[in-house]
């Protein structure tokens, strides 16, 4: 009987690791599936873009999957059952159960509106594909002078408010920040922040918590009203509550609990990575969520799978965070880097050279996830003997 692998979401993390597991797993062996909700491969870190009106292709998951043995279920997770090693979905074809041996926990974080009053009702946001689609809708429909405010000082607000400024001369877009944009960056990518404010028009109400959002405005904490046809909540996100229903040991927000090769320390045949995941980086810090942090914990999951199974010492994958990359428009960007406990140094990168960095890291992230058969061994891994119920081969050797 074949070893089931069963892998939850298809974004950068899920996808790519999907990729890797068929890439270097015998399909003699093992049964890969990939369980995503919507049909497409979303880049997630696009979708400011799509919002503000660039065409994007996203790319099917059957087209990018076809020939590499990898299960496609479009189904989206109702919850999964850790103790009977199955996965409830709901999907077009009605409701079902799928048995694991191995899972991958990757169902990413949607938005987070922290209770704050109608914006849950009232505001758009640019984590899903949809709900960017949505916000570009209702851009369309703005006249001239139409009043936008994106709500939020981190990466995602500013790149949405930037990236609609620059696409949409003719709005009025504002930022409402709780403390200042970019406070963590150097001083001199604060002022390279702040010309490319000033040079897209966008307006910055800095020590403005949002505590409601209406129709046409929303009330800021010391009852302030800030004009907004249309509110961009870009304030935070939640991760998927699966994992946290399912009795997985999950942090106060809902992150799964994991050693060091992202291996559940509550049941060790769960493993998760991406935003899902509660990883400690090498400074002795949570990884923050991005698309980088993905890309470590997805490696390092993937890499603990195939050891295990095969018979291998577990490698260990570095968990280092380098910096932020932050796009301005289409033409502008600051790459900012940071020192080992996670503060920004005094280096940035920022202006033309900096976007066209950004560009290529979107360009090969993107492409890298939607070529799983790139490099495909002629020869793949067996497993080493039939895997226990902990998802670990009879004989495996785990690192320290």
């Amino acid at each position: 009987m074949k070893h089931r692998i069963v892998v939850l979401g298809a974004g950068y993390a899920g996808a790519f690791a999907a990729g890797s597991l068929a890439r270097r797993l015998s399909p003699a062996d093992t049964e890969i599936t990939l369980v995503n909700a919507v049909p497409e491969f979303v880049e997630r870190m696009r979708l400011h873009q799509l919002a503000a009106g660039r065409d994007l292709a996203f790319r099917g998951l059957a087209d990018i999957f076809a020939g590499t043995g990898v299960r496609l279920r479009l189904a989206r997770v109702t919850g999964v059952d850790p103790e009977r090693r199955t996965v409830a979905m709901t999907g077009e074809d009605g409701d079902g159960e799928l048995a694991y041996d191995t899972l991958l926990h990757t169902l990413g974080s949607s938005v987070a509106h922290h209770g704050v009053p109608g914006a849950a009702e009232h505001a758009f946001d640019v984590t899903g594909r949809s709900s960017a689609l949505r916000l570009r809708e209702r851009l369309a429909a703005l006249g001239a002078g139409g009043t936008v405010l994106v709500v939020g000082e981190g990466l995602t607000g500013i790149e949405t408010a930037t990236e609609l400024a620059e696409s949409r001369p003719d709005l009025s877009v504002a930022l409402a920040a709780r403390g200042g944009p970019g406070a963590w960056l150097s001083p001199g990518a604060q002022r390279h922040l702040r010309r490319a404010f000033d040079r897209l028009g966008v307006a910055v109400h800095e020590h403005t918590g949002i505590e409601a959002v209406e129709p046409d405005r929303a009330i800021a904490a010391d009852g302030r009203s800030v004009p907004a046809e249309v509110t961009v909540w870009a304030a935070g996100f939640a991760v998927s509550p699966v994992a946290a229903a399912s009795g997985l040991e999950v942090t106060g927000t809902g992150q799964v609990v994991v050693d060091r090769t992202m291996r559940s320390v509550s049941h060790p045949d769960v493993y998760a990575a991406g935003d899902c995941v509660h990883a400690i980086g090498e400074n002795g810090r949570p990884l923050p969520m991005s698309c980088a942090s993905a890309g470590f914990t997805n490696m390092q999951a993937t890499a603990a799978i195939i050891a295990r199974l095969t018979g291998r010492e577990v490698p260990a994958t570095e968990l280092k965070y380098y910096g932020n990359h932050i796009s301005l428009g289409r033409r502008d960007a600051i790459f900012q880097t940071v020192d080992g406990d996670g503060r920004a140094r005094s280096w940035y990168l920022g202006g033309r050279t900096a976007a066209r960095f950004k560009a290529g890291v979107l360009k090969g992230a993107g492409w890298g996830t939607a070529h799983p058969t790139f490099g495909m061994p002629t020869r793949r891994r067996r497993l080493a003997a039939a895997p226990d119920r902990a998802g670990t081969a009879a004989g495996a050797r785990t690192a320290a």
